[in-house]
Order: structure tokens, then sequence, then C-alpha cells
């Protein structure tokens, strides 16, 4: 692995794993450290990428973890019981991250009103594309409980 393969990845996917970061933790800072920390972790682990999905399957499957442990240390009773956290503000998204129109921004404040297992197979499956095989990849849930998810 080469160090300019590292880079590669971060140009590549460091935007769009912020974005999916930002959806579920709803801070811009604090989505942001956790970019770090995901590519960060990807780095150190580079070794153990083993190719059996994509290198964006991969690395979702670390800002997941990453996100997860977030909640668990800094949220450990609504992590438990599955809630959401109270709404922060809903202002939009700063510019820097992505320029949105009205409609945009509706769906974006829908999607953080969710529950969090509802939250993440959404952003993965519709705003991320990934497919049904790789978002229970990404969550380590079965096929069939992403499809029930998503009914």
């Amino acid at each position: 692995m080469e160090q300019a393969d590292l880079e590669y990845w971060f140009d590549e996917y460091s935007e769009s794993v912020l974005t999916y970061i930002l959806l579920m933790v709803r801070d811009y800072q604090q989505a942001e450290d956790l970019t770090q920390e995901t590519f960060i972790k990807a780095y150190r682990h580079h070794q153990q990428f083993e190719s059996r999905s994509s290198v964006k399957t991969w690395l979702f499957t670390i800002a997941r973890n990453v996100t997860t442990d977030y909640f668990r240390k800094k949220h450990p009773l609504q992590h438990y019981f599955g809630l959401t956290l109270e709404e922060k503000d809903t202002k939009p998204i700063p510019e820097q991250l992505v320029a949105m129109n009205s409609q945009n921004e509706q769906l974006y404040r829908a999607i953080r009103q969710l529950k969090p297992a509802y939250r993440q197979v959404i952003i993965l499956r519709k705003l991320k594309e990934f497919s049904t095989e790789e978002t229970a990849l990404i969550l380590k849930w079965s096929e069939s409980k992403v499809k029930m998810t998503l009914m």
C-alpha cells in the first residue's frame, strides 16, 4: 500500500464520509473530527483491507464504527435505548460542505428526525447509493434486515 493510495482514498471519499457522519451526529465540527478519525484508522489498519469489498464500503464501515463508538461514549443512554438526540439547531449545513436548495434542505431535516437505524439505511442506500449487500456489510446486518428496514 503506497502513500499515494491512501491520499487518493482521502481525496476520493472524505467528503462523502463527512456527509454521512454529519447526518448521523448533526454537529459539523464533531463530524469533521470523526471523519479524520475514520481516515486515521484506515491508515493504521490498511493492511487489513482484503479487497472482499470496495474501498468505499470498507471506509464507510470504519466511519459507522467510529460514529457508533462516539455515541456509546458521549451519549450512552441514547445509544442503549436507540433514541435520537434532541434536534440541535436545524440551520442548513455550512456552505463549504453542500450548497443545498430548499428541497434538499427539507430532505436532510427529515432524515435527521429518523431513528438512527432507519437514518443509516436511508443514507447508505438512497443517498450514498450503496447496494443492499454493501449496506448490510457496512452495518453488519443481514440483507433481509436492510430490506425490511426500508419497507
